[in-house]
């Protein structure tokens, strides 16, 4: 058996006397396609935060690869990670946010340039070459010298989308990244990781209230309420015949809504 690329390990998290995540376990397969379902505040935002270093954790253990995420080996025993440690860790993880998070005052072109020459050394014009490929890759190579400004907002994620994955992340976490956009706009961000899901064997997780989009996406569906994980299982099942009543329960709440599945 291949080691997961990533392994939740009874992972509690709060927020003062907020639970978020609840002693969460699970594990994901390099290459998986992973899909986060749920009421807001059930902690699947939280995950990917934690994964990203940009929350702790309270409790448990996380693994990337085999190696512990928040914490190191010093003197035969486990001790919370130094800077160092999480700096290397994060380095094999991107994210894409809801909100896109572009620089305003650097053209298209130089936000997706920034990271790989101010974190691996890679040089300009190496960057350049490399962010023109991913510009095209997801149809915006011909905004490589607009402001963000000058973007709609399903450019801007698009964007947002080629800068994470220039600094060339074994696992891509996709953080409601259609919340913000309008309804006509959804669809072309959608396309892009429709494609990128395709011609990649990159890990990938996503929170996503596109119920549509999640079963078309996903090898593996989870379902989560109160930071635990009600029900898991391939899209069909989890969309078609979920067993446990509070994933019926939700769903039904997203079809009355409107959504598609």
């Amino acid at each position: 058996m291949a080691i997961p690329i990533i392994e939740i390990d009874r992972v509690s998290k709060s927020f003062g006397h907020l639970e978020v995540l609840n002693e969460l376990s699970f594990t994901v397969k390099p290459g998986e396609k992973l899909a986060l379902i749920g009421p807001s505040g059930s902690g699947k935002t939280t995950i990917l935060r934690i994964l990203m270093t940009l929350e702790t954790i309270s409790g448990g253990h996380i693994r990337i690869e085999g190696e512990e995420l928040w914490h190191m080996p010093r003197n035969g025993a486990l001790v919370p990670a130094d800077e160092r440690h999480l700096h290397k860790m994060r380095a094999k993880i991107g994210m894409v946010f809801q909100l896109f998070n572009l620089f305003p005052h650097m053209t298209v072109l130089e936000n997706v340039t920034l990271a790989p020459m101010l974190t691996k050394g890679t040089s300009k014009p190496e960057a350049k070459r490399r962010a023109m490929e991913l510009l095209e890759m997801v149809g915006m190579a011909q905004k490589a010298d607009a402001k963000p400004a000058q973007l709609s907002g399903g450019q801007k994620q698009r964007v947002a989308i080629a800068r994470a994955l220039a600094l060339q992340p074994k696992i891509m976490l996709f953080d409601e990244v259609t919340s913000a956009l309008d309804p006509e706009l959804v669809e072309e961000v959608l396309n892009v990781m429709h494609r990128l899901a395709r011609a990649t064997d990159m890990t990938m997780l996503l929170v996503t209230h596109e119920m549509s989009f999640a079963h078309d996406f996903a090898d593996r569906v989870l379902f989560f309420d109160r930071g635990r994980i009600v029900e898991e299982g391939p899209p069909d099942q989890i969309f078609t015949r979920p067993q446990h009543e509070r994933t019926q329960a939700f769903l039904k709440k997203i079809l009355a809504a409107g959504h598609r599945l």
